[in-house]
């Protein structure tokens, strides 16, 4: 298949808003893929090529001049190929070498190609829904129903893998998928609630579990080989022993849990999210302050999938192999005043909150439904940074005032809702000046735009109507907590969601009733659940 028809396509589905156009067009691509094609495809397609980074950066890709082929010549075989090249091209001289790789399939590129390339390895393509209207195309070229193909993903974790059987073998073969304990599967979001009560009003008899502040993990076991995987399913085993050594300890053959990672100061309260993050990018065995494992889920348990059942019959499970020391505080009601007593406990306790889940619910990955809701004293949305300006005074020299930008489902964009320089520290106007130079996709006066890669957690008091933003809608005291690197742009808040939130409040900005407090108690008081980083 000819990369210009893969480009075409693309330009196609960025033209029309209608969500059933762009998953026909996708489709019908996919249709007429050779089997061989079809895994390279789909990355192409839903920006993500297979080979992931290709260490090439933004600035150096953007900024080399090529001329371009005046006709197209490029299959999406041979892209891929000197794709999987480049991250193999190492030692001295490695950066000149890759680029000199990088510059001899631009030069047989048309301009269009040319563009679409530079978008794909930078990450500029990975915005919106592309991986959920992905799923949807592979349902439609396939003839089998989307769900299936949801389940299949979240169990093979990796969409291109699944769309080969999909499309050459049939619905059988996604139906027959099944939990392989040591391969990662792709965690279960949460949606967002105003309340307690309107939580509870959602999920009615629920398990309310206190929502604390780690970095959200997977843990495999099969045999004596223990696996833990971020929630971007990367391994990092070598990076939490006493995770290891939990796991390792449980009388199982086989397992998966669901969980997080926390860490504590002398006194037994958890650290702030940023500092468990630093250590979790850095630590190496036990050079450094330990993280303690928590989990909240099982999925698989010695040869039989647990996804399919109920929640309340997988917190029983859960609760008879785990020991108590390493659980998520929880009880399982449904009237909303012991929910709101758990929240004033948590709050307490230093947590930030309470999460919400049904208690008749499956384990389901993929979009943010309601049968899991998290509740949190002030509203909190994930991001995506789409410009920063550059500072003035004692911030001169460091880009500083953001540009924030919500998820448009309907148009598979970035929407920006606001502007903020507040919560900002001088180690965060530091590091952000540094990485977004790295991520830079052009300029204009004081303004740096970036590729939309960095999501960012902030906290507000409401939202107003606004005639400025192409949303209709701004927040309001808009401040950042912290930078959430574990988080794809993909799976940040969207603008229906921020809409919804103005809607329910009679479209008046509200109260926050509260700040986000990161903590955590005694060891025996210990759970861990999940995290915007989580669910």
């Amino acid at each position: 298949m000819r990369l210009a028809e893969v480009v075409a396509t693309s330009q196609k589905i960025a033209g029309t808003r209608a969500r059933r156009a762009k998953v026909e067009g996708l489709a019908d691509l996919l249709d007429r893929a050779e089997p061989e094609e079809i895994r390279i495809l789909v990355g192409f397609l839903a920006g993500r090529p297979r080979q992931g980074r290709v260490g090439v950066g933004p600035a150096a890709l953007w900024a080399s001049k090529v001329d371009p082929a005046p006709e197209p010549i490029l299959d999406i075989v041979e892209v891929d190929r000197v794709v999987g090249m480049i991250p193999g091209i190492r030692g001295s001289g490695s950066q000149a070498r890759r680029a000199a790789l990088l510059g001899s399939l631009l030069g047989r590129a048309t301009p269009d190609e040319q563009n679409y390339l530079r978008r794909l390895l930078t990450g500029e393509l990975r915005h919106g829904a592309l991986e959920g209207l992905m799923m949807d195309a592979v349902a439609m070229a396939a003839g089998i129903d989307a769900a299936v193909v949801r389940r299949a993903a979240m169990l093979g974790g990796d969409l291109g893998s699944i769309a080969v059987p999909a499309l050459t073998e049939g619905e059988a073969a996604l139906r027959a998928m099944r939990i392989i304990p040591l391969r990662p599967v792709r965690p279960m979001l949460a949606s967002t609630s105003g309340s307690a009560a309107d939580a509870m009003e959602s999920a009615g008899r629920a398990s309310v579990e206190w929502k604390l502040d780690g970095v959200r993990i997977q843990a495999h076991r099969a045999g004596s080989r223990v696996a833990v995987f971020s929630r971007r399913l990367n391994e990092v085993t070598d990076r939490l022993p006493l995770v290891a050594e939990a796991v390792s300890g449980l009388p199982v053959s086989s397992v998966v849990l669901d969980g997080e990672v926390l860490a504590h100061d002398l006194e037994g309260l958890p650290e702030r999210f940023e500092q468990i993050m630093s250590r979790f990018g850095t630590q190496r065995g036990g050079d450094r302050k330990p993280l303690f494992p928590y989990f909240f889920d099982i999925l698989h348990l010695d040869g039989e999938d647990l996804i399919d059942l109920p929640l309340g019959r997988r917190i029983a499970m859960l609760e008879n192999l785990v020991p108590a020391g390493y659980l998520v505080p929880r009880l399982v009601t449904d009237r909303v005043s012991e929910a709101e007593g758990a929240l004033s406990e948590a709050r307490r306790s230093l947590h930030e909150g309470i999460m919400v889940k049904a208690i008749g619910s499956t384990y389901q990955a993929g979009r943010r439904g309601s049968a899991w809701l998290k509740v949190k004293p002030a509203y909190h949305l994930d991001l995506v940074v789409l410009a920063a300006e550059w500072g003035h005074g004692r911030r001169t020299g460091r880009l500083s005032n953001l540009h924030l930008g919500a998820r448009d489902t309907e148009s598979d964009q970035f929407v920006m809702v606001g502007k903020t320089f507040k919560g900002l520290t001088d180690a965060m106007l530091a590091w952000q000046t540094e990485r977004f130079l790295e991520i830079e996709h052009r300029r204009e006066r004081h303004v740096v735009y970036l590729h939309p890669e960095v999501v960012v957690e902030v906290a507000f008091d409401g939202v107003q109507s606004s005639p400025v933003y192409p949303g209709g809608v701004a927040l309001r005291f808009a401040r950042v907590k912290q930078y959430r690197p574990d988080q794809p742009p993909d799976q940040a808040d969207t603008i229906q969601r921020i809409r919804r939130i103005f809607e329910e409040r009679g479209g008046l900005s509200v109260e926050a009733v509260g700040t986000r407090v990161g903590g955590f108690g005694h060891r025996d008081q210990q759970g861990a659940d999940q995290d915007d980083l989580g669910q």
